[in-house]
């Protein structure tokens, strides 16, 4: 397994303090007359909105934190950290595009889409099949998380289909989409770790049975 730095884990560890802590305080410069159970994230970082640079700033940093995460996973395909890059990028798209204050923007609703489907699906993609990969890269968590993101993009799809709980479905599935890289990043460190320490253990063993076989004299 390639070694995975541990800055990774910085990048990673941010990503969710940064989406989360950026929709609550642009909720709170909003007021009462935001509702984050009904309105999404967009409505926060639209065009004049006094939570925009709050939230606009927000997934900038969470962009790049993407984009860090997988320079640094090294222990993941190609094809999985080209997708969390991806994603990376459409959250900096995201955030360049924002959605007008009233009515819908074709280029913002694409980048949010892209962004979303490149992080649902990075997981399945990453999955390593060899018996020693970390957890967070072994095929079945990385198939649970690809499919619990599907099913929270219906979930979202249904709730603005019939006007009901948009925000919070959008807030479910992005805060998991945000925290499934730490996941990984700290499974791909423990696992190096631990490893490690049994590699060290296995060495002293074999040199203790080296020491008992050498000749003993004074007998």
């Amino acid at each position: 397994m390639r070694r995975v730095p541990w800055w990774a884990l910085i990048s990673s560890g941010c990503a969710p303090v940064l989406l989360i802590g950026g929709w609550t305080i642009a909720a709170l410069l909003e007021g009462p007359d935001y509702d984050p159970a009904a309105q999404t994230i967009s409505v926060l970082a639209a065009y004049g909105a006094p939570g925009f640079w709050p939230m606009t700033g927000a997934l900038f940093a969470v962009g790049v934190c993407h984009l860090l995460t997988a320079c640094g996973l090294r222990a993941a395909t190609l094809a999985g950290r080209l997708a969390l890059g991806g994603g990376g990028v459409a959250a900096l798209v995201v955030a360049l595009v924002p959605a007008p204050s009233s009515g819908g923007s074709l280029r913002h609703g694409s980048a949010a889409a892209v962004g979303f489907v490149l992080l649902a699906v990075w997981p399945v993609l990453a999955a390593d099949r060899s018996g020693a990969a970390p957890w967070g890269l072994r095929p079945a968590p990385c198939l649970a998380a690809t499919a619990s993101m599907g099913a929270g993009a219906a979930w979202f799809m249904f709730e603005m289909h019939r006007g009901g709980a948009d925000g919070v479905a959008e807030r479910v599935v992005t805060s998991f989409q945000s925290l499934w890289p730490l996941v990984v990043v700290a499974s791909c460190l423990i696992h190096r770790g631990a490893r490690a320490g049994g590699g060290q253990a296995g060495g002293g063993q074999e040199g203790g049975g080296q020491e008992g076989d050498l000749p003993r004299t004074g007998r």
